[in-house]
């Protein structure tokens, strides 16, 4: 599991590092010392889990939580702070977890394996059971002729980048108005997540593939088009193809 370290001191971030640093299973890849980095190493290092404190420069802790919260595929938050009274609105902006310093290890460990355990929609993914069905079999697109129909099975996959959704199909390129979470919703077991970006048709799935830089792609069928999987869903790919 990855996680962002998010405090504005120096010695409360090193603290939680080194609780973390011979735990098996967990990797710090990021640091921050206010909201507006720790933004940024979350949309460059998708984590898996964000340690936040509330009480830091700029905008709070609680401020960042909500921005997370309605990013796709949003990490897990777990607060880490020196003061109480945020406990209500902290888990109104659906924390894990509000663990107050100094943070001890076991409670710690206790709110990181509450991360770990997947909701019921990735429980039913994971285990092959049906999630509600989709009644459309074409993707809409407004296009400067009318309305453009691209058929489910000719897409390869579809690539949010900030406000925009892009599907990579047969005949090329569209954008949609549709966000990745809608699609993912209404798509079910049609469609895997592979990244905080990016969701692929699960028949279009041939193999998973390591980079030379350490990196997996998926090799897709029909497609010369390489899709990247996130560190936070290799496993996930992993037991799917298993499967298939």
């Amino acid at each position: 599991m990855d996680i962002v370290v998010v405090d504005d001191e120096s010695l409360a971030r090193q603290r939680l590092l080194r609780m973390l640093a011979d735990e098996p299973g967990y990797r710090v890849v990021a640091e921050a010392a206010n909201t507006e980095q720790a933004l940024a190493a979350v949309l460059r290092e998708d984590p898996d889990i964000v340690l936040l404190d509330i009480h830091m420069p700029g905008e709070s802790g609680l401020q960042a939580a909500r921005q997370l919260a309605a990013m796709e595929d949003a990490p897990a938050v777990i607060f880490c702070t020196a003061y109480d009274q945020h406990a209500l609105d902290a888990f109104g902006v659906n924390a894990v977890d509000y663990l107050l310093k100094p943070v001890r290890k076991p409670q710690l460990l206790a709110a990181l394996a509450k991360a770990r355990s997947p909701n019921k929609a990735q429980r039913q993914a994971l285990h092959g059971q049906p999630l509600p069905a989709a009644g459309r079999e074409h993707i809409s697109a407004r296009s400067r002729g009318g309305v453009e129909l691209i058929p489910l099975q000719q897409i390869y996959y579809f690539a949010a980048d900030q406000k925009y959704v892009t599907v990579f199909h047969a005949q090329g390129e569209t954008l949609i108005d549709e966000s990745l979470k809608e699609l993912e919703t209404e798509f079910g077991q049609r469609f895997v997540r592979i990244h905080r970006n990016a969701l692929v048709p699960v028949k279009r799935i041939e193999a998973m593939e390591k980079g030379s830089g350490g990196q997996y792609y998926l090799r897709l069928a029909g497609t010369d088009l390489q899709p990247q999987v996130s560190r936070r869903h290799v496993s996930r790919l992993r037991e799917l193809l298993n499967r298939l």
